[in-house]
């Protein structure tokens, strides 16, 4: 090594002397387990789908530390291996309610040539199945109106006086003797 400052080791080998660079003297430290845990955390939501940016503001850390993590070798092979699961789940679980939809229409042909009605309950099942796991029930429509008024001052303490009046013939509004008067009998 030209041009460093070496030292021979007890082995004969050469080795840099010490770095004097450093102020006071102490190394910086990491926390290890700290940076696998946002590395597991930073996998786990790519994985999700959730962007790099979103992932950074999530964890609190800055989107360069989210894009090294996961554009490096490590961070790219632990990805893949993750999404072949993901996948692997998803395609299991769309092959186990194919599956179900299958025996459920089952379930619908058998009552519908045997008109018995100790049939009620394997019809409830069927109807959960195919309506709900294999997404075949028919989307609800939620109707929704709203209206909008721009009142005056004197509008708007006239629809209170008129509230409370209807409020109180219907008797969800009762009034009682205040304190130190009277009552009227």
């Amino acid at each position: 090594m030209e041009g460093v400052a070496t030292r021979r080791s007890l082995y004969g080998f050469d080795m840099r002397e010490p770095d004097l660079r450093r102020k006071d003297g102490e190394r910086k430290t990491h926390n290890i387990k700290q940076l696998w845990q946002w590395s597991h955390e930073i996998l786990n939501l790519a994985v999700r789908g959730m962007k790099p940016v979103e992932i950074a503001e999530i964890l609190n850390i800055t989107p360069q530390t989210v894009s090294n993590t996961l554009n490096s070798d490590l961070g790219m092979q632990k990805l893949s291996e993750m999404r072949k699961k993901r996948d692997e789940d998803t395609y299991d679980t769309v092959k186990e309610i194919d599956d179900l939809t299958k025996k459920a229409l089952d379930v619908y042909h058998e009552i519908f040539d045997d008109k018995m009605e100790s049939h009620a309950m394997k019809k409830k099942v069927a109807d959960t199945v195919t309506l709900e796991l294999s997404g075949l029930r028919v989307p609800t429509k939620i109707h929704s109106g709203n209206f909008n008024v721009i009142a005056t001052l004197e509008e708007i303490e006239e629809f209170k006086k008129r509230g409370i009046k209807a409020a109180r013939e219907s008797g969800m509004i009762i009034d009682l003797p205040e304190e130190g008067k009277d009552e009227k009998v």
